[in-house]
């Protein structure tokens, strides 16, 4: 009559990266090593390091300073450490990213301070290495119109 089929698809579920969630909520503070198989949405404040094969999210009043490994990433808070997202990291406009960040693809809204090395790689074995500089507003205007000749 009753059936345990439930009970299995929810251990699965749990035991799957990204099944479960995790919330570091705004006035909260850590200090040390955090690993899980499972989502982060950080609204507090994290001193250390963070390993999910999972999604983070780091809110507008979210702050990590550490490292972070995750497979996607939003970030609209602030970070300063080493930041590896194997897939997409989103910077959103109020985002505030200082360190070494390795990405597999990056998306940045305007306004977003970015003051870090980047290193984009692939889903193969190459990897490409991003050695150009940023460009200021004079400088990208001025590019802008030497593309417009060529």
């Amino acid at each position: 009559m009753f059936s345990d089929k439930k009970d299995k698809n929810a251990k699965t579920a749990l035991s799957e990266p990204g099944a479960s969630q995790n919330r570091i909520n705004e006035g909260t503070h850590l200090k040390g090593d955090i690993t899980s198989k499972g989502f982060f949405r950080i609204d507090g404040v994290i001193e250390g390091t963070i390993t999910t094969p999972s999604k983070v999210v780091l809110g507008k009043n979210g702050s990590v300073t550490g490292n972070l490994s995750c497979e996607n990433a939003d970030i609209a808070g602030s970070f300063s450490g080493t930041l590896r997202v194997s897939q997409l990291l989103t910077l959103r406009s109020s985002a505030k990213i200082q360190g070494e960040v390795v990405v597999g693809k990056l998306s940045v809204e305007p306004g977003a301070m970015f003051d870090a090395t980047c290193r984009m790689q692939g889903g193969g074995a190459s990897s490409v290495s991003s050695q150009r500089p940023l460009y200021n507003e004079s400088q990208r205007a001025t590019t802008k119109s030497e593309e417009q000749l060529n």
